[in-house]
């Protein structure tokens, strides 16, 4: 019985000896050395390996190669410094060179300075100095670093981090992406060298030839020239500026799409249009924006807004077009209007309004839906509307309204209406006032006569071929009848009320928007789409942390110990990071407190 106790306990000794055994690191390798040498002066347990004419002296730990001319391994601590070429290789994908190398093989931290390159298969990195932490695979740098990706272009940065795991890139401060096409600036660059795929957090820029793109919060794809940007994101095009809650671009298309809260500037043109998503052709010269739209054209004085459905504006600088679609209506402060489209031609200020044929003459809406347009206290209603402008003095100049004409003014004093109608309708415009209409074909008239008491004389209806009537201050001057066919001045109590309106009137004071708010009355509450958008920005966490250190520190012969060549080219943190990341001392603290205990 107390045999087979023993044999027990020896197998149980064996087996913590041999797991033991197992969780020990390898030791660093000496693989090839042309000459070593060991003398008083290098130190007990140091000695020096140099290359011959053959190849250079060569180390091996643990899937690592380390290459260079001449090497000091302290064999107490398992660590190297390496002088001249040094090239230190992991696997086929990880290629690091320098002037000068420290490694630890306990803590498996490599230090490099003097022109460093680090080689991944789609990416360089150039710094002065570099740590590469073998057990977290990272690379990091904190002194200015140049990225270098065939097809991204070149990328520099104060402070980069490399994350081999997952082939990203980290850059912190000052950072510039520089590409034949355009310039990327920011201060927080996350990049990911397989994909090509970078996120931008805080303010950042993207300057092209023909474009300029900011954001605070995006993300680019520099293989194909697309992005996404949101938060307080804009893209200027040449003389147009896109803002919106989120933004895509397409570099090779010239192409740009924006959703909600959007408005889009034209510097030009002096337009701006609002909406909650548009599209934008650059090389077309066209944008295409709809819901809730809104178009202003800016004027010194007296600006004009637009209310649509959809809205196109196409062609060069010098010949812009614009077309409103579905229920427009127009505010100016003098004028309104609404029409089932508008299509204004901005070079020769002409503005179309006109009644769409989809709609049928049978509708019940037909009528309500012919353009109309108020100015002072005049409507006018037709088939179709002319608008012509000056388009140096930005004041209307003449009207045109064809086919169904009708002209409508409410008399204050009576409360009737005076109305003409014919078939076609040519007004002119003095400082936007209406002082000359001229009724061609079928023209007829009411009027209501005043004496120069403001006392009603009659009511006058004729009809005649053509009607010429001068206004000022919105009143009726003078009505001239041209090749009169019947006309006669009736006293009030002798004409028929039921014969005081004209076949077709439709007085549509109430459907008027008075003021820009009005131009979206009655219309049912927007909801628009929830943007997922971004993730948020995670800040960089520290590459000296408590594990690192712990790491570091546990290399070391006892607390006191101050001599440890894996802690030497650690830096010390400064006095912003100590208040918020763990700093070197209270590590240090903490495990001389475990040793202690």
């Amino acid at each position: 019985m107390l045999k087979i106790k023993q044999v027990f306990l020896l197998l149980v000794l064996l087996c913590v000896s041999a797991s033991t055994f197992g969780q020990e690191k390898k030791r660093i390798t000496i693989k090839y050395s042309g000459f070593a040498l060991s003398s008083p002066e290098l130190g007990e347990g140091v000695r020096e390996f140099r290359r011959d004419n053959q190849q250079q002296v060569h180390f091996i730990h643990e899937g690592v190669n380390l290459y260079c001319d001449k090497a000091l391994y302290y064999e107490k601590e398992d660590f190297i410094e390496a002088f001249s070429n040094v090239n230190m290789q992991q696997g086929d994908t990880i290629n690091m060179t320098a002037k000068y190398a420290e490694y630890s093989g306990k803590t498996q931290l490599a230090f490099a300075s003097g022109d460093v390159v680090l080689t991944e298969p789609k990416s360089v990195l150039t710094t002065d100095t570099l740590w590469f932490d073998r057990t977290k695979q990272q690379a990091y740098y904190k002194s200015m670093g140049k990225v270098v990706r065939d097809t991204s272009g070149t990328i520099t940065s104060t402070i980069g981090r490399y994350y081999l795991e997952t082939q990203k890139y980290q850059f912190v401060d000052n950072v510039v992406l520089v590409n034949p096409e355009y310039v990327l600036k920011t201060n927080h660059l996350d990049f990911y060298s397989e994909t090509g795929h970078s996120y931008m957090y805080g303010p950042s820029t993207i300057k092209g030839e023909n474009n300029n793109i900011y954001c605070e919060r995006g993300f680019y794809n520099t293989n194909n020239d697309t992005g996404y940007f949101i938060k307080n994101s804009k893209i200027d095009y040449d003389n147009r500026t896109i803002e919106g809650d989120s933004l895509y671009f397409n570099r090779n298309t010239s192409f740009a799409s924006a959703s909600n809260n959007i408005t889009v500037t034209d510097t030009i043109n002096k337009s701006i249009i609002k909406g909650h998503y548009a599209e934008v052709f650059k090389d077309k010269d066209s944008v295409f924006i709809t819901k809730r739209v809104l178009a202003i054209s800016v004027q010194d004085k007296d600006s004009i807004y637009m209310r649509s459905d959809t809205l196109m504006v196409t062609g060069p600088e010098e010949h812009r077009i614009t077309r409103a679609y579905y229920d427009v209506r127009i505010y100016k402060s003098d004028l309104s209007g609404k029409a089932d489209s508008v299509h204004v031609d901005h070079k020769s200020g002409l503005t179309q309004m006109i009644n769409l044929r989809r709609f049928s003459t049978s509708d019940v809406f037909a009528t309500a839906r012919k353009p109309i347009l108020w100015n002072i206290g005049n409507q006018m209603t037709g088939d179709t509307i002319h608008l012509i402008s000056n388009v140096e003095t930005e004041k209307l100049d003449s009207l045109r309204v064809f086919n169904n004409a009708f002209l409508i003014s409410k008399d204050t004093l009576s409360g009737g209406f005076n109305q003409i109608k014919g078939q076609t309708l040519i007004g002119l415009f003095r400082d936007n006032e209406l002082y000359n209409v001229d009724i061609i074909k079928n023209a007829e008239v009411i009027y209501y006569s005043y004496n120069s008491e403001n006392e009603l004389v009659g009511i006058n209806k004729s009809m005649s071929a053509l009607i010429n009537i001068q206004i000022t201050d919105n009143d009726i001057d003078e009505i001239r009848m041209i090749k009169q066919v019947d006309g006669l001045l009736y006293p009030e109590e002798d004409f028929p009320k039921n014969a005081r309106l004209f076949r077709g009137f439709d007085w549509r004071e109430e459907e008027k928007p008075n003021s820009v708010e009005d131009l979206f009355k009655d219309e049912p509450p927007l909801v628009l789409p929830v943007i997922k958008g971004l993730d948020p920005y995670i800040p960089q966490e520290e590459f000296f942390d408590e594990a690192l250190l712990e790491r570091v520190e546990a290399t070391k012969k006892d607390k006191d110990d101050t001599t440890s060549k894996a802690a030497r080219n650690i830096p010390k943190p400064s006095e912003e990071d100590s208040k918020k990341e763990v700093t070197q001392e209270k590590v240090i603290s903490k495990i001389s407190n475990k040793k202690d205990n």
